[in-house]
């Protein structure tokens, strides 16, 4: 008879509990107007427009760093030949770019930990190219906000990149943000 009492209870709590929560949550009403002469609604339109602006979002900074600028190859000292992000890249074969899905193909760069692998940066350096560069974090090695270029080799590195201080945009932080 306890049992059954205790259940009732918790059900008559349990019922109230809902009750109260339906009585007392906000409801937003959203209303768009229409005023377009025969009220239509075009939405291959609206899609292909969401679909522009998501597109446009991706060159948008999320955050603005400034650091140095710097070369590396995959045969430095202490390197391995294999970034140190997973999954794991051979770069042995003079790789310096990667393929990204959404901002094709890349730079490749070392930063430190501040700055999650995948994540997608933009500068200028006229060491490096006379457009924008951009570059994804796929290795590790240095300090704070510096960045660290994959090269070809380490002569190219000296000779071309050298030590420099950018200012850089992140797009993406890490690999995958949606």
């Amino acid at each position: 008879m306890k049992k059954l009492i205790n259940y009732t209870i918790r059900f008559i709590l349990v019922i109230l509990i809902i009750f109260v929560a339906n009585t007392s949550a906000n409801i937003y009403e959203t209303k768009i107007e229409n005023n377009n002469v025969n009220q239509t609604i075009n939405l291959s339109t609206m899609a292909l427009k969401v679909i522009e602006v998501s597109k446009s979002d991706k060159f948008l900074a999320k955050d603005t760093f400034t650091g140095d600028l710097t070369g590396y190859a995959y045969n430095c000292p202490l390197c391995g030949g294999t970034l140190g992000c997973k999954p794991s890249y051979n770069i042995k074969d003079g790789t310096t770019t990667y393929p990204d899905n959404e901002y094709g193909n890349v730079y490749i760069v070392a930063s430190s930990k501040n700055l999650p692998c995948g994540s997608i940066v933009r500068f200028n350096s006229d060491r490096v190219s006379d457009n924008e560069v951009y570059a994804i974090v796929l290795d590790r090695g240095v300090r704070g906000n510096a960045l660290d270029l994959l090269v070809p080799s380490e002569e190219y590195a000296s000779r071309y990149i050298g030590r420099s201080s950018i200012t850089y945009d992140v797009l993406r932080s890490g690999w995958d943000e949606n």
